[in-house]
């Protein structure tokens, strides 16, 4: 069982950078693939980020590429997605996710946190 609550969302002008964080419960955050998902009103989930458990591979989906870093802290159980140079089109619930195994589906999500990127 894992929990994880994100944090760090907030209003931001576009050109602007967040810092969001998830804080994870239960088992380390070194024992899974942690991730990161968005999902603006009306659109279906798209992947952003995910870490490898050990923190040695990441992978960034399309839309944010170049523009956002994955990254952990494992004394704090802890996950962040540092985004930069943010549009209006990023605005969306983002929400952090874990899985076992890069062969598995993300089986853990948080609650998610609201970024509102404006022009």
């Amino acid at each position: 069982q894992v929990q994880l609550v994100e944090s760090g969302g907030r209003l931001v002008q576009a050109g602007g950078s967040l810092r969001l964080s998830c804080a994870a419960s239960g088992p380390t955050v070194t024992t899974y693939h942690m991730g990161w998902f968005r999902q603006a009103p009306g659109k279906e989930r798209e992947f952003v980020a995910e870490e490898s458990l050990n923190g040695v591979k990441m992978y960034y989906g399309e839309s944010m590429k170049g523009r956002v870093t994955i990254s952990r802290d494992n004394a704090k159980n802890t996950v962040y997605l540092q985004m930069n140079s943010l549009k209006p089109e990023d605005t969306a619930v983002y929400y952090c996710a874990a899985r076992a195994s890069s062969n598995s589906k993300h089986e853990y999500w948080g609650q998610g946190t609201q970024v509102t990127v404006s022009s």
